[in-house]
Formats: structure tokens, C-alpha cells, sequence
């Protein structure tokens, strides 16, 4: 999860996550590069004094036409690489469905009969020693380590936005549509996300916790809540 002062991304769980941090670095280098080369451009321009034949160059015009689209074009085909990506759900593993409340949210196992649960935040009065204050839940989702994970998203009232970042997923939970994303976290480990949408008076108090756990343990807890 993110650290105080922290300036980049959180460390990335999933294959996903990790493509977008690579593609972020890139774009901040192509920034930078564009940054330097206006900035030494604007100190030319101050500084000496250019001449007419230097101004009216055609060769100038070309660069300044042709450099920039390349620059897009060096942006553009690694963002639609990841986009189709991140659309790309082939054969998941598991498929669950998470349903948007004022304040709380629904999850429902779809591959398990009567496999369903309320996630509530666990108010700062009851949450023991060493939890995370306005982060942590009273039924975390439980999902296996190395499985693509299907998340269907939705709403019952109004609009929210399904978020984990270190497993590279935020998907709008809009009434009467299905939206749907997939990840598939790479290690075992507790992810920590909150709805992205402000939906309300107590938006701040409805976090999302996603714990990767191995297949075994995943088969045992699915199987123990199964039962109750």
C-alpha cells in the first residue's frame, strides 16, 4: 500500500500493473526530453540572436512538424498495447461479482452456490492493533495467487468505482450495467483499495480489500464459508 511521501505508483502485483508502470516511466521521459528541448530552445531565443534565413528554414518546419508525431506515435502504440490488455479476458479462473451500495460493497462468487457476503469498514473503534484505520474490512475477498480473476462491477444506488491499484484495476460500478476487468495477482499478499467515485456523504468509508492467497487456502476458506 502507499507510504507516506510516497512519489510513484504503489509496487505492482500484478503483470497489468506492471505494464502501466512502465509505460507511465516512458511517458516521463519523453516529457522530460520535450521539456529540455523547449526549455534550451527558449534560452537560444534569449540569448542570440537568430537570422532571418534561420527562421524561414523549410528544414525547421519539417522537424517541427514531423518530430512531433512520432513523439505521438512513440506514445500511442504502447497505450493501445496495454488498453487491448486490459480488455482481454480469455478463460478466467474464477469470476466474481462486485455490487455497489451506499455504503458497502456486495461480492458474490459466481462459480460457487451461495457463495455471497457484505464488506463493511471496520469503524476505528473496533479495529485492532496494527490494522490500517479507514482501510480495513470485516470480510476481506479471498482470491487465489496466479489465477486470472474475472470481476464483474456494478451498483444498487448510485455511481462508485471498484479500485486496487498495485493490482492495476479500477472499473466504474454504474445501476443497471455491467461493467467487467480482470487481474491476476502475481504473490500472496493483502491489497488495499477504496471506491474511486464519489458517491455520497460516506464515500471515504467504503474500502476494498483483495487478499491473494495460495489454492489451497483459497479451496479451505471457500469451502468453510461455503458450509455456514
Amino acid at each position: 500500500m502507499a507510504n507516506h511521501s510516497q512519489l510513484g505508483f504503489q509496487d505492482a502485483s500484478s503483470p497489468i500493473m506492471e505494464e502501466l508502470i512502465q509505460f507511465h516511466d516512458h511517458a516521463l521521459m519523453v516529457a522530460l526530453a520535450i521539456c529540455s528541448l523547449v526549455l534550451y530552445l527558449l534560452t537560444l531565443m534569449l540569448t542570440e540572436k537568430l537570422s532571418s534565413n534561420t527562421v524561414d528554414a523549410q528544414a525547421i518546419e519539417l522537424v517541427w512538424t514531423i518530430l512531433p508525431a512520432m513523439v505521438l506515435v512513440a506514445l500511442a502504440l504502447p497505450s493501445l498495447r496495454i488498453l487491448y490488455m486490459m480488455d482481454e479476458i480469455n478463460e478466467p479462473d474464477l469470476t466474481l461479482k462486485a455490487i455497489g451500495h451506499q455504503w458497502y460493497w456486495t461480492y458474490e462468487y459466481t462459480d460457487f452456490k451461495d457463495l455471497t457476503f457484505d464488506s463493511y469498514m471496520v469503524p476505528t473503534t473496533d479495529l485492532p492493533l496494527g490494522h490500517f484505520r479507514l482501510l480495513e474490512v470485516d470480510h476481506r475477498v479471498i482470491v487465489p495467487t496466479e489465477s486470472t480473476i474475472r470481476v464483474i462491477v456494478t451498483a444498487d444506488d448510485v455511481l462508485h468505482s471498484w479500485a486496487v491499484p498495485s493490482l492495476g484495476v479500477k472499473t466504474d460500478a454504474i445501476p443497471g450495467r455491467l461493467n467487467q476487468t480482470s487481474f491476476s495477482a502475481i504473490r500472496p499478499g493483502i491489497f488495499y483499495g477504496q471506491c474511486s467515485e464519489i458517491c455520497g456523504a460516506n464515500h471515504s468509508f467504503m474500502p476494498i480489500v483483495v487478499e491473494s492467497a495460495p489454492l489451497a487456502n483459497f479451496e479451505n476458506w471457500s469451502s468453510l464459508l461455503s458450509s455456514q
